[in-house]
């Protein structure tokens, strides 16, 4: 007996290594898992494919609509860039307006007076160009000031409006369709300072000093 037990040791390590696998949970939890998957009905089955394929066509009709947004975004506003240099044109023509205006040698001429009519005509005309392709000015005289909009480039003291009001267009502002082109570059109105609260707050500064 005991040159057979000798003999035959592999017998031993075999018995002990499917006793370690029935015992081991990993082989115990693949074994269940198994046993799981035979139990699925073909029912189950195509409910789970036809559960799969619906979340894949839900998917690919949400790529469509984003496709289909970003292709008319593009046609709407794929020319922003070459409206914004456009642009350009009726600030050029603003600049001309008022150098010719300030100069002193031209004052009163009749020669400025045609040459300011024509730029008028020309701004006009650019203007209904834009419009006609949805390009608008922005209108912002004594209107409050709209972030959204405007964009505050000075503070003018002026009684007669509310703090906050356009008193000063500098520089016109445009939409497309809508959406903002560029801001409106406005003087917007403040309060007078009274004299007397300017010296106080220097006092004040000058004792907290």
């Amino acid at each position: 007996m005991e040159k057979e037990q000798e003999q035959n040791p592999s017998n031993e390590h075999a018995s002990s290594d499917a006793e370690m696998d029935n015992n081991n949970p990993k082989v115990e939890s693949e074994t269940k898992k198994e046993k799981e998957e035979i139990k699925i009905t073909p029912e189950e089955k195509i409910e789970e494919l036809e559960d799969r394929l619906a979340r894949t066509l839900a998917e690919m009709e949400n790529q469509r609509r984003r496709f289909e947004k970003e292709k008319e975004d593009a046609f709407e506003y794929g020319g922003s860039l070459f409206a914004k240099e456009a642009l350009n044109l009726i600030d050029n023509l603003e600049r001309s307006k008022q150098v010719l205006e300030n100069d002193e040698k031209l004052k009163n001429t009749e020669a400025l007076k045609k040459t300011l009519e024509h730029l008028e005509i020309v701004n006009k005309d650019l203007i209904s160009i834009f419009s006609k392709n949805n390009i608008k000015p922005i209108e912002c005289l004594n209107k409050k000031l709209n972030p959204n909009l405007h964009q505050a480039m000075i503070e003018i003291e002026d009684d007669l409006k509310e703090p906050g009001t356009i008193v000063q267009e500098i520089q016109k502002g445009f939409t497309i369709k809508d959406r903002l082109l560029r801001p409106s570059l406005v003087g917007v109105s403040k309060k007078t300072q009274n004299k007397n609260e300017e010296n106080q707050q220097n006092i004040e500064n000058s004792e907290n000093k």
